[in-house]
Parts: C-alpha cells; structure tokens; sequence
C-alpha cells in the first residue's frame, strides 16, 4: 500500500465512503484532516470549509496536500432545490479556494466522490465506461454532474489535480439508514427486524455493488496515481467498480442463504422508478491496473453489513436507522 504524500483533507469523514477513507489513510499512516461542517447552513458550511482548506495547507508548508471530497447529502429522491443548494455550496468553496495563490493550489491533489449511477443512468449499452457519455435521468445525477464541473475548476483554474469518481452501488458496515438508498443495508435492517423490504423496480434490476472499504482503498491509490501520472491542471475521471453485476433477485438470494430465511419483500410502484436504469453494469478502461485488487465478495459484504446493524441495533440505535416501514 501506497500513502499519498502529504497531509490528506477529509470532507464528508462521518459518512460512509469518508469515514472508511479515513480509516485506510490512518492505516497507510497518513496525516489526516478533517472538519465538521454545517451543511444545513450553507453560508457557515462555505466559512467552514474554507477553514478546513487553511489547515491543510498550513500543515502541507508549502509541499504537497490532498483533498478526499467524500461529502454529499442528495439521493436519487432528493428535490432539485435541495440539490442546489449543495452545489451552489460546493461552488461557493470553490470560488474562496481560488482566491489563494497559485503556488498553495497548485500543489493539490483532488478527490471527488460522484455517483456512477446517477450520471449513465439514460445510457444506452452497458456495460458503460469513461468513454460512454453521461446521461442522468433525474435531477440528483444532473446535480453530480454540476459538482464535477465546480471542483473540476481548482484544475483548470487552481492548477491543482482532479480525479472525479464515479462510483457504483456503494455498500457496507456504517451506512445512514435514514437516505432513502443503500439496498443492502435497507434489506438488512427489514431482516433483522422481521420487516417487509419495499422494492420499487423489478427484481430482474441489475446494479454493481462496491464494498466501501474495497472503494476507500481505490480512492487512496487514485490520490497516489494523481500525483504520478498526471500534471498540474489535470483532471481524471475513473469509474470505481466491482466491475461485477447481481440482480435484486440474486441479492435477495445472498441474504436468504446468510440468514437461512427468505426475505420478506413487499413490491410496489413509485414515483423514482422511472428514474432507475434497469441495467447498470461498469466497466473501467481508465487506469485499469488500479482495479487490479481482490474484492470484498458479495456474500462477505452482505454478513458484515448485517453483523453491524445488528450491532447497532442492539446498541439502541434503532431510532437513527430510518422509519419507512
């Protein structure tokens, strides 16, 4: 394992993706930064995050830094003036950002966490990749791609390095059950409380499910990739993938076979659903040897997802798992 040189600015470390990059940049024994932000405020979240860029570019002295941006609060459902909001902050930041000098920005090196599914969900022919051209079905993968496009200017403008993730199903120990995403944490928490699982499209719905800490270790070699391939002022999009497809009606058979019981699953139409792709495979041809990596088995993923809302629920805190019931 490889360390990104230099201290390594975590936004987003409470949630599921920032909080697994933390752990694997501390495991790499990485000076790590982060900051609590207040994103129901965006004008204290901006202030906020303008701090949070001061300190790590006091603690780099003029060398090296590097942002993991792993933030972002908007699901498929979230309404466009939500999602607004959370880009018009994203480019508020930007803007302060690009009021330092050349010389601290151009020493950055750029994570962005963007959302695979989202931005290909209206493409044609999958398996899709970096050369096939996005096409969002709803607001929330438009919004992601607007986000892309603000941070892509501290390349373009700052002289920094950019790599945008597009990231698939991400899954794992840790997700925030109250978004209303994160089928195999959702199907977990129905199970253990003996409740009916809602599903909204087809059984037959093909998705690419990515372990987080399997993702939070591309992420970490993406920063490291950044700094040796690219020069100041680049920008890289790479998908971040198991590369690996199951069905809804595989995944519900993963879980009948962990818990030695058949899932209770309730089908019902909504509003998103034609705003889901029925096929969502990938496939990355952008610094492949990246994702030259053993992966988190799917079953393996399924059992540590389950033992930690189990955890979780016997620790009391079931009322912060969400109430869709």
């Amino acid at each position: 394992m490889t360390t990104p040189p230099g201290p390594t600015w975590v936004v987003g470390s409470r949630g599921l993706l920032g909080g697994a990059v933390t752990r694997a940049l501390g495991d790499r024994g990485a000076h790590v930064l982060t900051t609590r932000v207040p994103w129901s405020d965006p004008e204290a979240a901006v202030t906020a995050l303008d701090d949070g860029l001061g300190s790590v570019l006091d603690a780099a002295a003029g060398g090296p830094w590097n942002l993991a941006w792993c933030a972002g609060s908007g699901v498929t459902s979230t309404s466009g003036d939500a999602l607004d909001r959370e880009v018009a902050t994203i480019g508020a930041f930007v803007d302060r950002a690009l009021a330092r000098t050349p010389d601290e920005l151009g020493q950055g090196a750029v994570f962005l966490a963007s959302s695979a599914g989202g931005v290909y969900a209206g493409a044609a022919h999958p398996p899709f990749d970096e050369t096939t051209v996005a096409r969002p079905l709803a607001p929330y993968g438009a919004a992601k791609l607007r986000a892309e496009a603000e941070l892509a200017r501290l390349a373009s403008t700052g002289g920094a390095r950019v790599l945008v993730g597009r990231i698939s199903n991400l899954y794992g120990p840790g997700q925030d059950l109250d978004k209303a995403q994160g089928l195999i944490s959702q199907i977990s928490r129905a199970q253990l409380l003996v409740q009916p699982i809602g599903v909204y499209v087809s059984l037959d719905t093909v998705r690419d499910y990515l372990y987080v800490d399997d993702a939070a270790a591309m992420v970490c070699d993406g920063l490291v990739a950044l700094r040796e391939r690219t020069a100041t002022g680049d920008v890289v999009t790479k998908i971040l993938a198991s590369q690996r497809s199951a069905s809804i009606a595989a995944v519900l058979g993963e879980f009948r076979r962990v818990a030695k019981r058949r899932q209770l699953v309730r089908l019902a139409a909504s509003p998103q659903a034609s705003q889901q792709a029925r096929d969502l495979r990938f496939r990355s041809v952008v610094w492949p040897d990246l994702d030259e990596r053993a992966l988190v088995p799917l079953p393996a993923g399924i059992l540590a997802t389950v033992t930690d809302i189990r955890m979780r629920i016997g620790a009391g805190e079931l009322s912060a798992l969400g109430r869709r019931d």
